[in-house]
């Protein structure tokens, strides 16, 4: 079947879409529309512009026999940051408090274009890092943890407190809740985490950062390391933060419940994602 370069354009923008991350060959798009290598790469650098203007995303080029092109989400500054700037205005709405000072914030991870758009924001920060799996912990960050796994195309890893008949073998530990001082337990599959993975861990609120350090943790069992740490919302106002090295989109500055106002800015995303780029 031949494709008119505009079916040509559109198909191959969908396909690359679809696969982030992913090497393809000039070969197989050559061979799927019937076209010289020649006109595939006239095409691949027309829909790396268009990415690249509309803050999609960009086109990486592997030279070589073996080479191809990969498609890496990257969201521009200007867009990322009127987002986080839209999500303060949104989280710091009155009505969010719920009794003891905690906020309602399952509309927002229930809302897709809203998990997607900060999806996207995380996984720009890591497109080019090597990762074999994202990981969170049960429940209300699963939304936004499948959404970066699918934007960097791995497999998303779901840490449980208890164990279930359905996952076989598991691998348990204890750890210290940072906020409550409690001790509590993690459990996870062997089966689930490859020895050696590189893995990003997101979740959707960190107070004094006890779950995240408690998956770190985890991850030593498998013999994993961390390839990052990612999370929506951190609570600013803690004594001793558990976890160093992280991304925030949002900050939550204070609570006031009996005033009922939320203070919420913007988390230090940008700060770290330009150092890291300088």
């Amino acid at each position: 079947m031949k494709f008119r370069r505009s079916e040509r354009l559109i198909d191959m923008t969908n396909y690359l879409l679809e696969r982030p991350r992913e090497l393809v060959p000039l070969t197989f798009f050559a061979e799927r529309y019937s076209s010289a290598k020649s006109s595939i790469s006239e095409d691949l650098a027309i829909i790396k512009e268009t990415f690249e203007k509309r803050g999609i995303g960009t086109l990486q080029t592997v030279p070589g026999a073996a080479g191809g092109v990969k498609f890496l989400v990257r969201i521009g500054e200007i867009e990322a940051r009127d987002f986080v700037s839209e999500l303060c205005e949104l989280i710091a709405r009155p009505d969010r408090l719920l009794p003891g000072g905690y906020l309602y914030l399952a509309d927002i991870l229930g809302n897709p274009q809203t998990v997607q758009t900060a999806a996207k924001i995380i996984a720009s920060a890591y497109a080019r890092t090597k990762i074999d799996v994202v990981m969170t912990v049960a429940t209300k960050g699963i939304p936004l943890a499948y959404a970066v796994a699918t934007e960097l195309n791995v497999p998303l890893v779901i840490v449980r407190r208890d164990n279930k008949v359905t996952e076989g073998p598991t691998v348990s530990i204890n750890y210290v809740s940072g906020s409550t001082k409690r001790i509590q337990t993690m459990v996870l599959s062997k089966r689930s985490l490859a020895e050696g993975s590189k893995v990003l861990i997101v979740d959707d609120f960190m107070k004094a950062g006890g779950t995240v350090a408690g998956m770190i943790s985890l991850l030593d069992e498998f013999k994993a390391t961390v390839a990052g740490i990612a999370v929506l919302v951190e609570s600013e106002k803690i004594e001793e933060r558990l976890v160093d090295e992280y991304i925030s989109l949002v900050q939550l500055a204070d609570v006031d419940v009996r005033e009922k106002r939320i203070s919420v800015t913007e988390g230090n995303y940008f700060s770290r994602t330009n150092r890291e780029e300088q």
